[in-house]
């Protein structure tokens, strides 16, 4: 028999947001594998439970190493469970060789669901959440994070980016450059925290914001690139965008202008589609509109 490799999510900042079975396996488990160990013992104690079997460090500088000793105690019939410092293991943490390593070899994986700083923010950041890309950390030298954020230029789903305080600015400032200042993103700072923050405009503007240093876990949500393929949006399209600028907070007005602009049509033609679609919706909801011939 062989056991099972268990990622856990863990809070992102408020320990209530632990989910309960995390206890249960964290007591249960054979091998809790933590990134942090230290963190995992504020954990444990926040959470008032006894990890029942033996810990032991999985991070960034040991993973390739430990991994194969971890596959094997699978293998054996262990129960492991993998917790990292923050979120789910394997999203911009370490995981995803142990998970291939299990696959591999036929073990099963599952998972305890929890917080993630990628999908809070994406509800809080006002921008389209239908379609959506995981870009993780941008590159550190100027001249990479340059590519890589040129490989999305065209990128139509909403972005989502892991940034640390103190390269703020500069991934700000070169998004702004590539994607173009007026660019609509969220900065969201300390998700789930006392100092919870959420910061809403177009790039330009946050780039000079974040010059005056910002602190906290970072997370950035940036607006998908227009089409640019000959194609025109509808007028259903138009409407749906103005009405997710309205819902940010934006006055029609303003928002018709930008739609506009981001489409490349006259302001005439979204304001029309904005009518056309407040039009339709009451028709939508009224009595016997969905109701077929009797």
């Amino acid at each position: 028999m062989t056991g099972t490799l268990v990622l856990a999510g863990t809070p992102i900042g408020d320990v209530a947001d632990a989910p309960p079975r995390l206890a249960r396996e964290i007591a249960a488990a054979d091998i809790v594998a933590a990134e942090d160990t230290r963190r995992l013992r504020r954990l444990t104690q926040a959470l008032e439970v006894r990890p029942g079997g033996r810990i032991v460090s999985y991070f960034e500088g040991n993973e390739a190493a430990r991994t194969p000793e971890l596959a094997d105690a699978l293998a054996d019939g262990a129960r492991v469970l993998l917790v990292t410092d923050a979120g789910m293991p394997s999203v911009s943490d370490p995981g995803y060789r142990l998970v291939a390593a299990a696959v591999e070899r036929g073990i099963a994986v599952t998972a305890v669901p929890g917080p993630s700083a990628v999908l809070t923010a994406l509800a809080l950041s006002g921008l389209p959440v239908d379609r959506f890309c995981f870009e993780g950390f941008l590159p550190r030298k100027g001249g990479e994070r340059q590519a890589r954020l040129q490989e999305a230029a065209d990128e139509r789903r909403t972005l989502v980016y892991f940034e640390s305080p103190h390269r703020l600015e500069a991934a700000l400032t070169a998004m702004a450059e590539v994607f173009g200042p007026g660019r609509r993103a969220a900065v969201c700072r300390e998700l789930t925290k006392t100092y919870e923050e959420v910061r809403r405009g177009p790039l330009g503007e946050l780039a000079e914001w974040a010059a005056a240093g910002v602190r906290g876990e970072i997370t950035v949500v940036v607006e998908g690139a227009a089409r640019e393929d000959g194609r025109q949006l509808d007028a259903a399209e138009l409407a749906g965008r103005v009405a997710v600028r309205e819902e940010a907070g934006e006055r029609r007005k303003e928002a018709i202008a930008a739609v506009a602009k981001d489409a490349g049509v006259p302001k005439r033609e979204v304001f029309d589609a904005v009518v056309a679609a407040k039009k339709v919706a009451p028709a939508a909801t009224s009595p016997g509109a969905s109701g077929g011939a009797s």
